[in-house]
């Protein structure tokens, strides 16, 4: 695994878009450069964060989400684990 996030993330397992591995090392994320706790997505080339609206849910029980536009940095909050030899 490379030493910079994915340009496309998703805490959703039911998206294409989700990656375990990552989101183990956990990400974090400055959105127009303030660090955001409560994304659930973001997409760096694009620009834009989803971010849940209050305690709404969707029909699903998954919570409302809101796409904000803006500029977005991710980074890994912990290194890429060695191979045990």
């Amino acid at each position: 695994m490379s030493d910079t996030p994915p340009d496309r993330l998703s805490n959703d397992p039911r998206s294409p878009f989700h990656d375990a591995a990552a989101l183990e090392r956990g990400i974090g994320i400055r959105f127009n450069g303030i660090e955001r706790t409560n994304v659930e997505e973001y997409c760096i080339s694009e620009g834009w964060v989803r971010v849940p609206v209050g305690r709404a849910l969707d029909r699903r029980g998954q919570p409302m989400t809101m796409k904000v536009k803006g500029t977005v940095e991710a980074w890994f909050q912990s290194p890429p684990a060695t191979a045990a030899d």
